[in-house]
């Protein structure tokens, strides 16, 4: 459980890092939008090959298409829940909408990270060692993610110490989400073991379509596929060695 919480705490790390990139270095709208696309091409890679497939070898397509299904409905339900409150462009650096909550950037911050936090503590069910290629995937995308949704926290008025302290939380919370995922499925069957890894990967995919790809677009243009491809390249090259 110890080691599960410490390699989610390196992987939420990053966040803190890339909020205080977002609220004290001059980042143009355009890097922050290449530094997301970057990001979306590791988790593809880590969603591809270090969760789907060993979810798959574990115990079969079945598996697979239960999670990735289940994944993806509940971050779509809960996105839309939370879009509702006015935490759609939650990692826009342009700003959360007018009105947006403060529970709302919260609580888009909690759906956003914790799946990802709770795949590490997975990789390491069954004795295995720790999925390298997750932790740098969640640790490489986590940086855009703060990096981009701070500097429009910033650009809406709000203080440092709410931005640092909101992702102070998120930290905390993928910490305990990767140790969770490890102690909760220690003893599990593999198949209940797979259907989590593929729901985890479902949930990321979803995110990554929803809020991640469009902003990136929005803010970079079109060489964001081949950043992209590029952090997608990066990533399996890492889950080959």
């Amino acid at each position: 459980m110890w080691e599960a919480s410490f390699w989610g705490f390196v992987g939420g790390f990053a966040l803190l890092i890339g909020a205080a990139a977002g609220i004290w270095l001059p980042t143009s709208k355009r890097f922050v939008g290449l530094v997301m696309a970057f990001g979306t091409g590791v988790l593809f890679s880590a969603v591809a090959f270090e969760l789907t497939a060993e979810a798959y070898d574990r115990s079969g397509a079945d598996a697979v298409v239960i999670g990735l299904l289940a994944g993806s409905v509940v971050f779509f339900v809960g996105d839309a829940l939370i879009d509702r409150r006015g935490g759609h462009r939650r990692k826009s650096p342009n700003g959360s909408p007018a009105g947006a909550g403060a529970g709302a950037l919260v609580l888009g911050a909690l759906l956003d990270g914790i799946p990802e936090s709770a795949a590490i503590g997975v990789s390491l069910v069954g004795g295995g060692s720790v999925g390298v290629a997750v932790v740098v995937a969640v640790f490489l995308s986590n940086i855009p993610e703060s990096l981009s949704a701070s500097a429009g926290m910033r650009s809406d008025g709000r203080s440092v110490r709410y931005v640092l302290g909101l992702w102070g939380g998120v930290l905390v919370a993928s910490t305990l989400a990767a140790g969770l995922g490890f102690v909760v499925l220690g003893g599990a069957p593999a198949v209940v073991v797979a259907v989590t890894q593929a729901f985890a990967a479902g949930a990321i995919l979803t995110m990554l379509a929803d809020t991640m790809v469009p902003e990136a677009v929005e803010h970079a243009g079109a060489l964001v596929g081949l950043v992209t491809a590029l952090g997608f390249t990066c990533a399996f090259l890492l889950s080959m060695a």
